[in-house]
């Protein structure tokens, strides 16, 4: 059964996660970690903060963008994603972790990275679909900024897993 907190381990692997994201994304960077013998840092970011202190394990005090429209529920993690990654890890092994962090997608979690000292960053891929296309053009320059400004590996994993790949049997590991 996976473990949801511990003792932080040396070089994390920090995968981005979404609500809605294909659950395989989560599972494959959860495989990376258990390969590694390191804990898996689920990161959520909220564009629409900015932080305003951090801690060493990544975690930040953060203060909305538009103090008009600031919503304190958004500075914890989200409880219905917290509870989709609690299934999807359940039986997967790794001990893992979820953070609530703000800003620039991409320079959040390069910058949680970098804080953590990560062994790797993990991202996925949105559905192909009309409105999944602007979504993915994002995503896709989420990981090529990330790829083109980190000093650590960027694994970028398909929405898609085919069927009978290693990514589709993730749980497995």
């Amino acid at each position: 059964m996976g473990i949801h907190s511990g003792e932080p381990r040396k070089h994390p692997v920090v995968v981005g996660v979404s609500p809605g994201q294909p659950p395989h994304v989560v599972l494959q960077a959860a495989r990376f970690a258990i390969q590694f013998e390191t804990e898996l840092i689920c990161a959520h970011v909220n564009p629409g903060r900015f932080a305003t202190a951090e801690s060493p394990d990544g975690s930040m005090l953060t203060a909305p963008l538009d103090p008009d429209f600031a919503d304190e529920r958004e500075v914890a993690f989200d409880a219905r994603l917290e509870t989709a990654l609690s299934e999807t890890l359940a039986d997967s092994n790794v001990t893992w972790r979820t953070l609530a962090i703000a800003g620039d997608v991409a320079t959040a979690l390069g910058h949680l990275a970098d804080t953590v000292d990560a062994s790797m960053l993990v991202v996925g891929t949105a559905e192909r679909s009309f409105a999944g296309s602007v979504t993915e053009l994002f995503n896709r320059s989420i990981a090529i900024n990330l790829a083109r400004h980190q000093l650590r590996p960027v694994v970028v994993i398909p929405a898609r897993a085919a069927e009978g790949t290693a990514a589709a049997h993730t749980a497995d590991a």
